[in-house]
């Protein structure tokens, strides 16, 4: 256990002296719950952002979709650019759609079933960058108090050592090193308490969301399965009309 004379009674008690009087492990992990908190606020800000513009993204488009406008011309000016959200379900879903027309399907049932599956894999895909990043604010504020815990109770046990060395228990001796060790406690939650609130919100908002798109994805599969049955059933009616000529 390493070593370290205390702080001088009434000494400095400002957070500056108390991280500098501190040990190196408790230096260490003081340090590595700041980058955590500070990469938990990069990814708070970022996650707030993304989904605003995300929502922003969902009205727009089903405001164009349900404007009656052609699905083709629709599929024509997204397919030219890159697409995220409902776009993304939308052309993966007319992709599949005409890529199956122009190789002759036949087939409603398997038609139906690979252009459900390819809007299943788009909407995985969008869920997926919904959420990522979002476990490691789990991590944050789930772990970050047990680690400024550790370097609490090392600052402290480092703390008795140096008051065994001078034999001195005078509260103004005890007190400045006793302070150190708690103040990585105090950053753990520092860094573990917006990490935990932000974590809720932004998976409730992230599920929101995911939720808008699963219901367009019904909504469209419903759509396309009526026109496929239209489009197949065709030529057989065609057929039957010449049989009764």
């Amino acid at each position: 256990m390493e070593s370290v004379a205390l702080s001088a009674p009434g000494g400095d008690l400002s957070i500056w002296a108390l991280f500098w009087q501190a040990g190196w492990v408790v230096k260490l992990v003081m340090l590595g719950l700041l980058g955590a908190s500070i990469w938990s606020w990069a990814i708070i800000i970022d996650k707030w952002i993304s989904y605003a513009r995300m929502r922003a993204s969902l009205d727009r488009f089903e405001q164009v979709f349900w404007s009656g406008q052609s699905l083709e011309e629709l599929y024509r000016s997204l397919s030219e650019r890159k697409t995220t959200g409902m776009g993304a379900i939308f052309v993966a879903a007319m992709r599949e759609w005409k890529k199956s027309f122009e190789k002759g399907a036949r087939s409603p049932l398997g038609l139906q079933m690979r252009i459900d599956k390819a809007m299943d894999l788009a909407l995985t895909r969008e869920v997926e960058r919904l959420e990522g990043r979002l476990g490691f604010l789990a991590s944050v504020g789930s772990a970050g108090p047990f680690i400024g815990l550790f370097g609490t109770v090392v600052g402290i046990m480092t703390s008795f050592q140096s008051i065994a060395g001078s034999k001195s228990t005078n509260l103004a001796v005890v007190a400045p090193g006793i302070a150190e060790a708690l103040l990585a406690t105090a950053i753990g939650l520092i860094a573990a308490i917006p990490a935990v609130i932000a974590y809720n919100k932004l998976s409730s908002d992230a599920n929101a969301i995911a939720s808008r798109m699963e219901g367009f994805a019904d909504e469209f599969s419903a759509i396309l399965s009526r026109q496929i049955d239209e489009r197949l059933s065709s030529p057989t009616r065609q057929q039957r009309a010449e049989e009764y000529a």
